[in-house]
């Protein structure tokens, strides 16, 4: 601001003050009669809904490019050549431009136009499921003619049409508006369905023989304007008028994508994508789309239960809980705090992870953990924190970590777009071909455990080294391998760090609210207190009582044979869960928990983002939160209750508790209700700074006849939201050993067999799968998965890398 004499008066003053700076992207135009202010490269339709104008369409997508398909978006358009009929969707605005989208002239070509779309429509909204949410049957009430002229019969084609196993097609309700062909191209890049046929016999169509087998494929159906593309798992099951919904987050992975909760008569019946800008875009994968059926499973644990010389029968809340702060109070009396390890809570909400981790300090246990020894250490959430945006904004995304396609699906789609479209570089490293491989600037392939090295070679290059110079970086950093520790990753991180200071790191933990829970009190408070050490401890004999928080470390934990012998070793076990598993049978109680849907709260994504979850169901039975779970447990356990002055202390709702985190969590301040109701996007959590552990990093050589094993996660699997839920249950691929073809000739057996894969630790029969994106050397095997054999008994979550023999059977 200009300096103002003291002796000038206060009008002067403020005439002194300059004008602001006009905008220089700014455009005026007239929109029906009326000036407004638009910005260059605005399509005329988008300004058109901002400003309170409503134009009809079909095919247009915000999201996706326009391509002018339905032309049902036609308005009058004036440059200075006088009045046309344009494609709203097509046109960006020009200053001095005026816009009618409600003149005469317009007006008819749109009614011109759902004359022409409804020519061929079959006209069923009564059997369809698009009936009641219809953009076309909205449409042509509002903009439509109010009767045809076309007496002729209508075309018709056999219906439906599975072209996967969850998205059935109805050829003639098509309009061929071209978004689920766009959308797999452009969006998913997975040109899997596409137009067939020519002129008046053109059709949407998969490639003969080959489904639709996207794992975005439900979101074709979401943005179908017509009922042409159909979910299997909702077909016919509800109207839209039947259905209630809330605003709520998907908790299947860290990535926090917002969806809309919907439901009728009491069970859940639908999940769909919302638009968050800094999230998801409006996109879902098909795994967190699908697997509400999970939640309505009728393998549900519905009320507690409690071990007796039958087995585990059900029984009361009273006597469960009794029962359970009997075993907390017995482990302490006999072995001490260190004699109870807590494991899990990335499940679940913040709230619950908030009281579990109170809980844990009341005991004052050293053994908690959210990660099963499938994570990397507490300090990587401690490093200069990125957004998704700011990742897919970068100009250099350095990727170090899983297939993000296979573990945070729609963080891959932003990334994905981020390199299409040109604003990012990639520079991946990975020991085998990924679903990103495809579109990065480079793929670095390196031994599995040995990345840091492949980061040290890569940032000497010329090439990589003006790249990482030329504009801000962005590190995303996960596990890439479960068959090998994260020391290497770890290395990797520290090395980019050490060569671009100002690099952003982007965590690529999996579990949905791992990050929450890990900065809420369950994660580990020592270096010797993570889920390893804790195992390692049961398997010793030293943990008297082994409490899972929605955890199964049978399956959940990398290393099977030391889960095994943990859960054998403890001398309690409580389980607190949604469905039974392997490890709940092993448990003396076990404490039915409310799933997704049946509570609220909030959840904490990957980049620190707290959003809410909401409660749209009834819990299944007598099922509670787990966070009023761990409070009445802490009643019961003597002095190291919760008093009255505990922050948890008189907390009777879940919205206490809630506040109980805004006020007292440090990383949490201002996370308050009134912040997350004002806001669809969340309000981001603060992240403390941290070092990174130093590690020296020591992968043994091997023998030339061995191969080194990589183990990393699918999409579907056998987690208790995708085997619970039958509609994609039949998705996961099946437990196998993937080595590249030439390597079959050297094993000296044919694709399909089974082999014996033989470690220092254990052997495993699994058939062997000839796949071209393993480096020869190397065997991948998908971790978690159905089969004859169990790829996870031969890894040692003590060793650097695993290697592996292969012999014939």
């Amino acid at each position: 601001m200009t300096d103002v004499p003291a002796e000038v008066t206060d009008d002067e003053a403020i005439e002194a003050v300059p004008e602001p700076e006009p905008d220089p992207n700014a455009v005026a135009v007239t929109l029906n009669g009326r000036e407004i202010i638009a910005h260059k490269g605005d399509l005329v339709i988008a300004v058109a809904e901002s400003n309170g104008a409503t134009v009809p369409h079909f095919c247009y997508h915000p999201r996706m490019s326009s391509v002018g398909m339905c032309r049902q978006c036609l308005v009058e358009v004036d440059t200075g050549r006088g009045m046309q009929l344009q494609p709203s969707c097509m046109i960006t605005v020009s200053p001095d431009m005026k816009i009618e989208t409600e003149s005469p002239t317009a007006k008819r070509a749109q009614e011109g136009m759902i004359e022409l779309l409804l020519a061929n429509h079959p006209l069923d909204c009564p059997v369809c499921d698009k009936g009641g949410e219809c953009p076309l049957q909205d449409q042509a009430f509002s903009h439509g003619p109010g009767e045809s002229r076309f007496v002729e019969e209508k075309r018709h084609y056999e219906k439906p049409i599975p072209i996967s196993d969850l998205v059935l097609l109805d050829r003639e309700r098509c309009i061929l508006c071209d978004r689920c062909t766009r959308f797999a191209d452009e969006v998913a890049g997975d040109k899997l369905i596409h137009f067939t046929q020519r002129g008046n016999n053109t059709q949407v169509m998969t490639f003969p023989d080959e489904p639709f087998a996207s794992y975005f494929s439900g979101n074709t159906v979401q943005i179908c304007p017509v009922g042409a593309l159909t979910a299997e798992p909702y077909r016919f099951k509800a109207r839209p008028w039947d259905l209630e919904q809330q605003e709520s987050t998907c908790t299947t992975c860290s990535v926090g994508c917002r969806t809309v909760v919907q439901s009728s008569r009491d069970e859940l019946l639908r999940y769909q994508g919302v638009d968050s800008d800094p999230v998801n875009h409006g996109w879902l994968c098909d795994r967190g789309r699908f697997n509400f059926e999970a939640t309505n499973s009728d393998h549900r644990i519905t009320n507690p239960m409690i071990r007796t010389d039958a087995g585990l029968v059900e029984t009361q809340w009273n006597g469960a809980m009794t029962s359970a702060a009997a075993l907390i109070n017995e482990a302490l009396s006999t072995g001490g705090p260190e004699s109870i390890a807590i494991l899990g809570g990335a499940r679940g909400s913040n709230e619950d992870a908030f009281a579990w981790g109170q809980l844990a300090d009341a005991i004052d246990t050293p053994y908690r953990d959210a990660q099963l020894g499938d994570g990397l250490p507490i300090e990587v959430l401690g490093q200069k924190r990125a957004t998704i945006d700011e990742a897919a904004n970068a100009a250099t995304i350095v990727l170090i970590g899983p297939d993000l396609k296979e573990e945070l699906p729609v963080l891959y789609l932003r990334l994905r777009d981020a390199a299409e479209k040109g604003r990012s570089k990639i520079v991946e490293f990975s020991a085998v071909d990924t679903g990103m491989s495809r579109y990065a600037w480079k793929s670095i392939r390196h031994e599995p455990g040995t990345q840091h090295d492949a980061v040290r070679t890569a940032i000497a290059d010329a090439v990589i080294a003006a790249q990482l110079a030329s504009g801000p970086v962005v590190v995303v950093v996960g596990r890439p391998n479960l068959a090998e520790s994260s020391d290497a990753t770890i290395a990797a991180l520290q090395n980019v760090l050490n060569a671009v200071p100002a690099a952003k790191v982007l965590p690529a933990l999996r579990r949905g609210n791992v990050v929450g829970a890990l900065s809420l009190g369950m994660a580990p408070t020592s270096s010797d207190g993570d889920a390893i050490a804790a195992l390692n401890a049961a398997a010793d004999g030293k943990i008297g009582l082994l409490i899972l928080v929605g955890s199964d470390p049978l399956n959940d934990c990398p290393d099977t044979e030391l889960a095994r012998r943990a859960l054998a070793g403890a001398r309690r076990i409580i389980s607190v869960d949604t469905h039974p598993s392997e490890s709940t049978q092993l448990a003396d109680v076990v404490l039915a928990a409310a799933a997704y849907g049946e509570k609220s709260g909030t959840t904490t994504n990957l980049e620190g983002r707290v959003t809410t979850l909401a409660q749209q169901v009834t819990a299944s039975g007598t099922a509670r939160p787990d966070w009023m779970i761990a409070v009445e447990l802490a009643t019961s356990i003597g002095d190291r209750s919760f008093g009255a002055d505990h922050p948890l202390g008189n907390v009777a709702t879940v919205d206490d508790v809630t506040d109980a985190i805004a006020a007292t969590a440090p990383l949490f301040p201002g996370v308050t209700r009134a912040a997350l109701a004002a806001s669809i996007d969340g309000v981001m959590s603060i992240q403390p700074a941290a070092a990174l552990p130093g590690i020296k990093v020591e992968v043994a050589g091997r023998n030339s006849y061995d191969y080194r094993l990589v183990v990393s996660r699918k999409l579907y699997d056998r987690a208790v939201s995708t085997a619970m839920s039958p509609s994609i249950a039949q998705l996961a691929p099946g437990a196998a050993a993937h080595v590249h073809p030439l390597d079959l000739d050297g094993i000296g057996v044919d694709a399909g067999t089974d082999v014996k894969l033989i470690s220092a630790k254990a052997t495993a029969v699994l058939p062997v799968v000839a796949n071209h994106n393993v480096p020869r050397g190397v065997v991948w095997a998908p971790f978690n998965q159905s089969g004859t054999g169990s790829i996870e008994d031969i890894i040692d979550a003590a060793a650097a890398t695993t290697d592996v023999r292969i012999e014939r059977i």
